[in-house]
């Protein structure tokens, strides 16, 4: 498990929803302490019963902020870092750090079978390394933020729009449609691309499709997107991904 920021009523209800049940995880994994994050980590430490693998300032934080309840349903502790490889079950996962406002945030590959997925939520901007860690990928998960005009016009008091266009903030649509009109930044090859962490203030799951496929059709014909663009939306789980 990637992050938990759902609790146990409703991780459970999207399971079923796709026809998944799960008796038993080997690690839970957190990108960095923020709220939709880790709300739901003490329930779920609860329910499966799995170690923590977690950097140690996204460590200091989650004590800090979340119940007592965590610290007392913690079976286990691996406290990782940015640029390490480690194995959690049978799955090869590499950390990267990320540009975002949190103590220590950070993406991850996951490696088995010959596939590589990765993961890569909350950042500002597209550093290079970050660019380099989405290569051959069959999948990436991606954050499209936020509409630049609709946060700009939208509810945030001006601080947290500040917050939200910084380098240590969020992706909006354009930014990810020039990662992914540029085939040295985005080799195109990947089965399937997932666009997430949508706001639901400051976006719209049609506005980030279309910036996202207008994009794609600016590549080159010889570096052409073969694969299934999906929208990952806030209430309701994707269908599983075969790859």
């Amino acid at each position: 498990m990637i992050d938990a920021g759902l609790g146990k009523r409703e991780t459970l209800a999207r399971l079923a929803a796709i026809e998944r049940d799960v008796e038993h995880i080997d690690g839970i994994l957190i990108t960095h302490e923020h709220n939709d994050h880790c709300s739901g980590l003490p329930q779920m430490l609860g329910l499966w019963k799995a170690p923590l693998y977690v950097t140690e300032p996204t460590m200091d934080a989650l004590n800090r902020t979340l119940p007592e309840t965590f610290g007392k349903r913690l079976r286990g502790l691996e406290r990782i870092h940015s640029g390490q490889d480690f194995v959690v079950g049978d799955i090869e996962v590499h950390a990267f750090g990320i540009p975002h406002d949190a103590a220590d945030p950070i993406g991850f590959t996951f490696r088995a079978e010959g596939v590589k997925v990765a993961l890569v939520t909350d950042l500002g901007y597209m550093p290079n390394h970050v660019r380099v860690h989405l290569r051959q990928s069959q999948c990436v998960i991606l954050e499209s933020n936020h509409d630049l005009d609709m946060l700009k016009v939208g509810p945030y008091p001006w601080v947290v729009k500040q917050r939200v266009l910084s380098r240590t903030g969020h992706l909006s649509n354009h930014a990810v449609s020039e990662y992914l009109a540029d085939p040295e930044g985005f080799d195109g090859n990947t089965r399937y691309l997932v666009l997430a962490h949508i706001s639901q203030e400051n976006n719209n799951p049609d506005l980030a499709r279309l910036s996202a496929e207008e994009a794609l059709g600016r590549r080159p014909a010889e570096a052409a997107f073969g694969g299934e663009l999906l929208v990952a939306l806030q209430h309701e789980p994707l269908k599983p991904l075969q790859v």
